[in-house]
């Protein structure tokens, strides 16, 4: 380790795929961080729709509140409220979790087909909903919101350091959307966590987050690099996979409030 280990940066994304929000602290809830991917853009058949195959979809900007939910493209913004009993349920799949989430109307779906050029639906993740993570590596009954697969995701700041020294143009962390930055530590030490703390909370480091092509989307413009996947895979591929972060389980009773914050403190117990 370089020095104590904190955390640099929060971020959280309230619409699945669309643009991410940086947030100075958030409150942890049993589906991830307060506000985070609560939201997801469905096809007709109710399956999710990412920047994997629409990349444009970085440059919508989303912003959650209280009750609702801004989405803004250039200068055309839309606010919507937050689903409540009297809206339309509607069957969606994430990675082939089908989840029972709650539609977010008619003038939501239009202004997205108007502004994001496609044919969709904007839908909501009640607190009723029940997807749960990977029991292969989470811990038992670990929720997780519409993120692919675990609740937090973590990558340490030396690591990113470390990848733009190989690459032609250093690019920011924001490519690999994840939640909690931490600072401190020799590159890739993350690898090698098992169990961290942060404040009176505990997470386990479920697994390694394998890459898809995501990173090679710059999140300002929605255009492609093709370097860093292929840099990536020149030091961080095994067993067929592109690593880079780790994602995180922890346990949290839905009535409690737990908030972590930036320059907090990160504890490697294990």
């Amino acid at each position: 380790m370089t020095g104590e280990l904190q955390i640099s940066e929060l971020s959280v994304y309230p619409v699945k795929s669309l643009a991410g929000v940086s947030v100075e602290r958030a409150a942890l809830t049993p589906f991830g961080l307060a506000g985070d991917r609560r939201w997801m853009l469905v096809d007709d058949q109710g399956l999710f729709i990412t920047q994997r195959d629409h990349p444009h979809l970085a440059r919508c900007k989303a912003q959650s509140g209280r009750d609702s939910l801004t989405l803004q493209w250039n200068d055309a913004t839309l606010t919507v409220p937050i689903p409540d009993g009297t809206a339309s349920t509607r069957a969606v799949e994430v990675w082939g979790d089908g989840v029972a989430a709650l539609d977010a109307g008619n003038d939501a779906a239009q202004w997205c087909q108007q502004y994001l050029q496609l044919p969709c639906r904007l839908v909501y993740m009640p607190e009723t909903a029940q997807r749960l993570a990977d029991p292969e590596y989470a811990r038992p009954g670990q929720r997780v919101s519409f993120a692919d697969g675990f609740p937090l995701l973590l990558i340490s700041h030396a690591s990113l350091d470390e990848l733009n020294r190989r690459l032609p143009e250093p690019v920011p962390m924001n490519r690999f959307r994840p939640n909690i930055v931490v600072s401190g530590c020799q590159p890739f030490a993350e690898d090698e966590w098992r169990q961290i703390q942060i404040g009176d909370q505990v997470f386990s480091v479920a697994k390694p987050c394998s890459r898809c092509v995501m990173p090679s989307i710059d999140q300002a413009t929605g255009a492609r690099d093709r370097d860093i996947n292929r840099v990536l895979a020149s030091f961080r591929r095994w067993e067929g996979q592109i690593w880079f972060g780790q994602n995180l389980s922890y346990d949290i009773q839905p009535d409690t409030t737990t908030e972590i914050a930036t320059g907090q403190s990160v504890r490697v117990l294990d």
